[in-house]
């Protein structure tokens, strides 16, 4: 059963692929390949991010241990651990398991939409939802499994189960070096901006998993900083996904 959703999942995302996309550089680095082998592939599916999203969150981790920016690895929404496995074994392979990663999800599906929450081609979010309940809700416990079988250490993974407006911000790090949302939704992605990108380390990594492809999540980013008086740069790393680097100098609220 859960191989036929994945099949209808995979020709669904297949709409959005760039297929003018060269990916000669990320085939070449064999070290982030020898990594996306075990979290990437459509056979294991434990992630449907695509390469150029897997390698992005690669160079950041990479970044921020190489960097030395202080703080921990936050994610919000999880699915089946895919991102985090990868985030791990790339702590790993750069000798950081001192972090904590700390990961957000309800472990029983997504929250219901609103009407804020519409895709790229206008289709609200809610029809999704209903069709794809069984894909979207993965157990706690299967997360855990996965994230086992990377070899992090297991005291410094810290499972937060509920809506991250009941959990956040009552469990969160004092300090983040790389913030990934991925909960596609106005309402999660604006509460998590609030909360948590106040705690991003100065020159720290926060990516927006959702940003091009779901209206509410695009809208939560930019209404949370129109209100700084300076600019902020996200990198466009696909269609939806968007990176930036915090900046050094404070946001002042204009």
């Amino acid at each position: 059963m859960f191989q036929n959703l994945i099949r209808r999942w995979d020709s669904h995302l297949r709409k959005y692929a760039d297929r003018n996309l060269n990916r000669s550089d990320l085939v070449k680095d064999k070290n982030f390949q020898n990594i996306y082998s075990k979290v990437g592939p459509r056979k294991s599916k434990y992630t449907l991010a695509p390469m150029e999203r897997c390698y992005s969150l690669y160079k950041a981790i990479k970044y921020v241990t190489k960097a030395s920016i202080s703080g921990d690895i936050v994610e919000c929404g999880v699915w089946r651990g895919g991102s985090a496995m990868l985030a791990a074994l790339t702590l790993m392979e750069n000798q950081e398991t001192h972090r904590k990663i700390y990961l957000y999800d309800t472990y029983e599906g997504m929250s219901e939409p609103t009407d804020k929450d519409i895709d790229i081609h206008g289709v609200a979010y809610r029809l999704l939802w209903k069709k794809e309940k069984e894909l979207l809700t993965v157990s706690l416990d299967e997360v855990k499994k996965n994230m086992s079988s990377t070899g992090y250490p297991k005291e410094n993974i810290i499972f937060v189960k509920g809506m991250v407006e009941d959990t956040i911000p009552n469990t969160v790090p004092n300090q983040v070096a790389l913030l990934r949302l991925d909960t596609d939704l106005y309402e999660s992605t604006y509460h998590e901006l609030i909360h948590l990108y106040p705690r991003v380390s100065s020159q720290g990594v926060v990516i927006i998993d959702d940003y091009g492809h779901f209206q509410g999540a695009q809208e939560a980013t930019e209404e949370y900083f129109k209100k700084f008086s300076q600019e902020v740069l996200f990198h466009r790393i696909d269609y939806s996904c968007r990176v930036m680097i915090k900046p050094a100098a404070p946001l002042k609220v204009s």
